[in-house]
C-alpha cells in the first residue's frame, strides 16, 4: 500500500526531530549552567580603568565566607566584588578555590562620583593567587572598604596599577 511507503519517512522524521529538539535544549541547558550571567541578565558592574567587568556582590558575612569556593572559574570579564561595612585589613584565602586569581583591595571614595556611583582607589593587589597557596592569607597593607576579585591575569592584561580608581 503507498501508505506504508509515507508512514515509515514520517516516523523517522519525526523520531530525527524529537532527538534534535532533545539534544538542543540539553546544550542550552548545560550552556547556562556554565554561565555565571545568562545573556539576558547584565547584572552589576563595576568600571576598572577602561573595562567594563560584571560582578557578583558578596555584601552579608555569610556570602562573604563562601566567595568563589567551589566555582569552576571566572570569565574574562567576571569578578566578584565584596562590600564590607566599613574600612579594615580584610583577610582572604584559597580555601575550595579552582583556579588562580587577581585580587584588588579597595579604599572608599571620600565623595560619591558625580553621577552618584562610588568610586574606589586600589590600595593594595596581588595577582595570579593560587589555590595552593591554602591555608596562607592574604591581607591589605593598609585599609580596605571593597575587595575586587578578577581572573588571573587581569592586572596584567589592564595595566592596572595601585592608585587606579575603580568604578563600582
Amino acid at each position: 500500500s503507498p501508505m506504508k511507503y509515507i508512514r515509515a519517512p514520517i516516523a523517522v522524521l519525526a523520531i530525527f526531530l524529537i532527538v534534535g529538539a532533545i539534544f538542543v535544549l540539553r546544550s542550552d541547558e548545560k550552556r547556562v549552567a556554565e554561565s555565571t550571567f545568562p545573556e539576558t541578565s547584565p547584572g552589576p558592574t563595576v568600571r576598572v580603568g577602561n573595562t567594563t567587568v560584571r560582578v557578583s556582590v558578596m555584601d552579608t558575612p555569610e556570602e562573604r565566607q563562601i566567595g568563589l569556593s567551589g566555582r569552576e572559574r571566572l570569565a574574562p570579564d567576571e569578578g566578584m566584588l565584596f562590600i564590607f561595612p566599613e574600612d579594615g585589613q580584610y583577610a582572604f584565602w584559597m580555601k575550595d578555590m579552582r583556579f588562580s586569581i587577581d585580587i584588588l583591595w579597595l579604599s572608599a571614595s571620600d565623595r560619591p562620583s558625580r553621577d552618584g556611583s562610588e568610586d574606589g582607589r586600589v590600595v593594595y593587589m596581588l595577582e595570579n593567587v593560587s589555590p595552593d597557596t591554602y591555608p596562607q592569607s592574604f591581607v591589605s597593607s593598609g585599609p580596605a572598604r571593597y575587595v575586587l576579585e578578577l581572573p588571573a591575569g587581569f592586572v596584567g592584561r589592564n595595566n592596572v596599577s595601585l592608585g587606579d580608581i575603580v568604578r563600582l
